[in-house]
């Protein structure tokens, strides 16, 4: 028999043509490797492993966050969980980069949740504040019946607490609504809002 033709014949029968999920393979096997060090406090394996995936889970967290400052925490978040429990990971229920991806994608899912309540929190606050620090100043000019007083007064504020207040207190428009029309952080036209009524209750109260 031909050389040639018995090195093909003992090719084929032997599987050497490399398939595509050899690559794939050998990453899944390295990444069991580096959970099992990790899993016994090796942090040379985990800086290994976090080379070799951080970008993977930094990606799912901005597909799910946008915003790029919490997805850096949400990372490192997901990572301090893989140091903490590495220990448990079952390479029988799955790969090592499926059970990463699922412990990012619960920590970034949680994010979404936390920043949620956080505006509704944000909102109601703004909403009851609004309100009780606009009904002292309208008790105010009720009472005296001076709106010249309460212009007079007005001209005491800044420009910028003085269009903060007439916007909040005359358009009835919400702290949010105010940082809108005027392209202002929200922090700085609550700030302003406050500031410029505490102002004028100082000023119709002397006056």
């Amino acid at each position: 028999m031909d050389d040639s033709l018995r090195r093909e014949k003992h090719r084929a029968g032997n599987g050497d043509a490399p398939t595509s999920s050899a690559p794939v393979h050998a990453e899944q096997q390295s990444l069991r490797d580096l959970l099992l060090l990790i899993a016994h406090g090796d942090r040379a394996a985990f800086e290994e492993f976090y080379d070799q995936t951080s970008a993977r889970v930094y990606g799912l967290t901005v597909r799910i966050l946008r915003d790029r400052a919490l997805c850096q925490d949400v990372t490192q978040e997901v990572f301090l969980q893989v140091w903490q429990q590495a220990p448990h990971f079952n390479p029988t229920a799955g790969t090592p980069l499926a059970w990463l991806m699922t412990i990012a994608h619960r920590r970034a899912v949680d994010g979404v949740r936390s920043q949620q309540r956080s505006v509704d929190r944000e909102q109601r606050f703004s909403n009851r504040n609004q309100t009780v620090e606009h009904d002292e100043v309208l008790d105010t000019v009720t009472s005296r019946d001076e709106a010249q007083s309460v212009q007079n007064c007005l001209g005491t504020l800044t420009d910028t607490q003085q269009e903060s207040v007439k916007l909040a207190y005359y358009s009835g428009l919400t702290y949010r609504q105010v940082a809108e029309r005027l392209g202002a952080a929200l922090p700085t036209v609550k700030s302003r809002i406050r500031d410029g009524l505490i102002r004028l209750r100082e000023c119709l109260g002397g006056s």
